[in-house]
């Protein structure tokens, strides 16, 4: 079993970018996917970007894509989110999520109830 715990959040100018970085415990860190996900307060989890147990595959919501990127080190049991080009809208609590193994499809590893493990969320908050 893992617990994701993130860092990094803060408070950034928009078009700066931040790197967060999701750890967890556990020798079989190297077995689970691994989603990001952010809350605004108000509004449901969203899905951000996930990655596989390989590292092989990535994944990203449409508002992100060119500008985040998901990558892991399986030898720090870490994996990261790089922000780049941040806008006001990604301002959000930052989440970590962990799944044993993999999902069975895109849509899977967007929902929040298909991951078993998750951190305790890092603020991100983008000025205009």
């Amino acid at each position: 079993q893992v617990q994701p715990v993130e860092s990094g959040g803060g408070l950034v100018q928009a078009g700066g970018s931040l790197r967060l970085s999701c750890a967890a415990s556990g020798r079989t860190f190297s077995s689970y996917s691994i989603g990001w996900f952010r809350q605004c307060p108000g509004k449901e989890r969203e899905f951000v970007a996930a990655i596989n147990w390989s590292g092989g595959g990535t994944y990203y919501e449409d508002s992100v894509k060119g500008r985040f990127t998901i990558s892991r080190d399986n030898a720090k049991n870490t994996v990261y989110l790089q922000m780049n080009s941040l806008k006001p809208e990604d301002t959000a609590v930052y989440y970590c999520a962990a799944q044993w193994g993999g999902h069975s499809s895109d849509y899977a590893r967007t929902r929040t109830n298909l991951y078993a493990h998750w951190g305790q969320g890092t603020q991100v908050t983008v000025s205009s």
